[in-house]
């Protein structure tokens, strides 16, 4: 689910390495506006700490991502034509995209497109449970559907009150930049 389309696997396939080496992980390769001038958007984040935990992005990060990639998919060359390449941070109500995104945000509300109907339906809100045994754990108001993950076309955290006071919680808990960082 970080890429769709076959151009978009061969991106993520291409830069993934690159940010892994860098300190960050792909989230997500969208392409989108046309032939004439696509859009290339790379989502990435930090990876973990030794205590597991993933600090913000901020504008530096998204312009030495936006650098290395750049010449990166200059060389390669994956993309006919002129392109606009767009580095951003999956925020809040983020994308999930990866198993790990399903276990890291369990007991949030989420949204889920199934790519194929499961009992009769495609879209889904509920609390998110998990994964497990490579099926996405959602609570539909009472009801647990267990998602294949590769059925989920797309999945995002839906913004409520809980969720912004646990990330104002989690930016108390971040530690402080300075200017010579």
């Amino acid at each position: 689910m970080i890429a769709d389309s076959p151009l978009e696997k061969k991106i993520e396939a291409l830069v993934a390495p690159t940010l892994d080496a860098m300190g960050y992980a792909l989230v997500r390769v969208k392409m989108s506006g046309g032939r004439t001038s696509p859009t290339v958007q790379i989502m990435a984040e930090r990876q973990p700490d030794v205590s597991g935990n993933i600090y913000d992005i901020n504008l530096d990060d998204c312009t030495e991502i936006s650098h290395a990639l750049s010449a990166l998919l200059d060389i390669e060359d994956p993309i006919e034509g002129e392109y606009r390449l767009e580095i951003s941070s999956p925020g809040i109500d983020r994308p999930l995209t990866r198993p790990s995104d399903f276990a890291r945000f369990a007991g949030h509300d989420i949204t889920l497109e199934a790519r194929a109907p499961l009992e009769g339906r495609r879209r889904f809100r509920g609390i998110l449970e998990g994964i497990s045994q490579g099926k996405v754990r959602l609570d539909v108001e009472g009801t647990l559907y267990e998602i294949p993950a590769d059925n989920v076309q797309s999945a995002k955290i839906v913004m409520t009150d809980a969720l912004i006071a646990a990330e104002l919680k989690k930016r108390k808990l971040q530690p402080e930049t300075t200017e010579n960082e």
